[in-house]
């Protein structure tokens, strides 16, 4: 059975497979958890990023592509895209943030992986709504793992701060 969880931390400490990394398209780090996981990881994870872009393309919103952890603790970080709120009509934004969630969840489960750590994607300079960001994680997530029963035995929502960390206790 996969065990959800909501904790208030750090993500690039987490000891986990997988932590998931809220990218900007080009891969090249940036500010907020994408450039405290390229600064934490070292280089080896802006090298695998540099090879991915030069042979896809940037990344679509939405998309995820997965990389070593470099110096990190977790063993691999999965990069997605979230959408940058106002950019997009909400119909159309909502369901962008769903499929970073469940495109990571499909890499991880590919991967082989037993546990994942999220952090709250979009959440920061893309400025989602927090409250509608926690629903639609919670929501996508917890239907990936209906459809996907005891893939994944453990999916963590890491929380930078406090208003987060309530937002995903109450839904889990």
């Amino acid at each position: 059975m996969t065990r959800l969880e909501a904790v208030l931390g750090d993500i690039t400490t987490f000891d986990v497979d997988v932590i998931v990394n809220a990218a900007n398209s080009s891969l090249m780090g940036g500010g907020g958890v994408d450039g405290a996981i390229h600064h934490a990881g070292g280089p080896a994870i802006l090298d695998e990023c540099k090879a991915i872009v030069a042979r896809r393309g940037p990344l679509s919103t939405g998309e995820a592509v997965i990389t070593t952890a470099g110096l990190l603790p977790a063993r691999h970080v999965v990069h997605t895209v979230g959408p940058i709120w106002g950019t997009l009509p909400d119909d159309q934004a909502i369901p962008l943030l769903a499929a970073c969630y469940r495109s990571s969840l499909d890499l991880a489960a590919e991967a082989g992986v037993s546990s994942v750590a999220f952090p709250n994607i979009s959440t920061g300079v893309y400025r989602f709504p927090k409250p509608l960001a926690a629903e639609t994680a919670v929501g996508e997530v917890v239907q990936w793992v209906e459809e996907h029963p005891d893939l994944i035995v453990r999916i963590v929502f890491v929380c930078f701060d406090n208003e987060n960390f309530e937002l995903y206790s109450k839904r889990i």
